[in-house]
């Protein structure tokens, strides 16, 4: 039987704030922010929504400060981590984190410019951010005349 030791988690939603962009003494940027996932409705048509707290890190946490604010949609893609403290009052405390990995735009370019009137197109502050794990793997893409015969439509 196989074992698993890690909890891949996907979440759709929009962000209840703005992201918390923070760095750490040894300068590591890191960003906190919570996201609102909608329930699927219920049989009377009644939404609900779970919020998930996220973790974002390095050049991710950048990212997600620099492109999505208060009800931006967002799609992360990270793990779950759970951390334990005790408060002042020596109550254990747990809470259950996503830490982020990757974050992706879902919104179009007129939405996002619509409700928020932001356009990631047009900050001239550096290229979008593109996940290390997919530099290596993402396709050299070519130049194809558009008058060619071998184009599949």
């Amino acid at each position: 039987m196989a074992s698993f030791n890690f909890c891949r988690v996907f979440l759709g939603g929009r962000l209840t704030n703005d992201p918390e962009l923070k760095t750490t003494p040894s300068g590591v940027s890191v960003c906190s922010f919570c996201v609102a996932v909608n329930r699927r409705p219920s049989k009377d048509g009644e939404s609900k929504a779970d919020f998930f707290n996220c973790t974002a890190w390095r050049s991710t946490a950048e990212f997600i400060s620099r492109y999505f604010h208060k009800s931006s949609s967002i799609f992360v893609e990270g793990s779950l981590q759970q951390r334990s403290w005790e408060n002042q009052e020596g109550q254990k405390r747990t809470v259950t984190e996503v830490q982020v990995e990757n974050a992706y735009f879902v919104d179009s370019k007129s939405e996002m410019e619509e409700r928020t009137g932001f356009s990631p197109a047009s900050r001239n502050d550096g290229p979008a951010y593109v996940p290390d794990a997919y530099k290596a793997t993402a396709p050299a893409f070519e130049e194809i005349d558009p008058e060619s015969d071998s184009l599949p439509f």
